[in-house]
């Protein structure tokens, strides 16, 4: 997934109100971006990292700039922007690079499923018919090539969880896949310390048949693509 246009080099100044960043641009110019990720951000949000924006060119939008990517002390570039996850995953599948998930004709989005009224990321559907649901979480927590999930407690990935499990249960096929939006990332692991339910959930997903799959982007001020399998550990 490339970036529509050139993305803007700044100096983030301070995260606040959940969805909103001051930015220092390199002009000495001070901006609010608009920041898609609801969570925590752990390690993402520093005052004085080094982040780029992308411009809507929307002048009807109050916040035409988007927080894109930001680099972290080591010098990692991180995709913080939860709403490309599901593009840069599909965008995987139809080039196939996620092999297990190759052969599907037909994908669609944001399909309504399951009894807690959630919608699927993606479906799948092959020639015969059959489907594969597939959740997508996007992972910016990481320590020592470690991934980590969720970044704050998530009561909608656990439900996410369940509906996944209630697909296996109805004999579809489901898949909840990790987009690691860095590149020092080599496992991912759930995040028990801050979100024990969820870690909980995801073993018993994993035992009821739910696939758990985590791949890597690299990432640039240019675009973001998924490029290698992760492994995941669960112990």
């Amino acid at each position: 997934m490339r970036f529509a246009h050139p993305l803007i080099e700044g100096t983030l100044l301070q995260r606040y109100k959940r969805f909103l960043a001051d930015i220092r641009l390199q002009d000495g110019t001070v901006v609010t971006a608009h920041t898609a990720n609801t969570g925590a951000m752990t390690g993402c949000s520093t005052p004085g990292s080094r982040v780029w924006l992308s411009d809507s060119r929307n002048p009807r939008r109050r916040y035409p700039l988007t927080w894109e990517l930001v680099e972290s002390p080591r010098g990692v570039l991180i995709g913080i922007n939860t709403q490309l996850s599901n593009p840069i995953v599909k965008e995987a599948i139809t080039g196939g690079v996620v092999t297990p998930l190759r052969g599907y004709q037909k994908i669609t989005t944001e399909v309504r499923y399951g009894s807690e009224n959630s919608r699927a990321d993606l479906m799948l559907e092959d020639a015969s018919g059959k489907r594969c649901f597939v959740e997508v979480k996007n992972v910016t927590l990481a320590g020592k090539g470690i991934g980590r999930f969720p970044d704050a407690v998530s009561t909608r990935g656990s439900k996410h969880l369940r509906e996944l499990m209630a697909m296996t249960r109805q004999g579809h096929r489901a898949v909840l896949l990790f987009c690691v939006q860095r590149e020092d990332v080599h496992t991912v692991s759930p995040a028990d310390e801050i979100d024990p339910r969820y870690g909980a959930l995801l073993r018993e997903a994993g035992d009821a048949g739910v696939e758990i799959m985590a791949y890597g982007a690299r990432v640039s001020p240019h675009g973001i693509a998924l490029e290698r399998r992760l492994a995941v550990c669960l112990s």
